[in-house]
């Protein structure tokens, strides 16, 4: 998810089509949390790890 983030920040910037850097962004923070709380052992929804 955090890699899908960064390619849609990259095509959104080079694109100038600023609703796909603001989606791109989102996922980008979404994804970060979901590591952040799989790292620290948290279940989140279920699963350990999000891969």
């Amino acid at each position: 998810m955090i890699i899908l983030g960064i390619v849609l920040i990259v095509a959104g910037y080079l694109l100038g089509i600023s609703i796909l850097t603001t989606i791109g962004i989102i996922l980008a923070v979404i994804g970060a949390a979901l590591v952040l709380l799989g790292a620290v052992g948290r279940p989140v929804g279920g699963r350990r790890w999000y891969y």
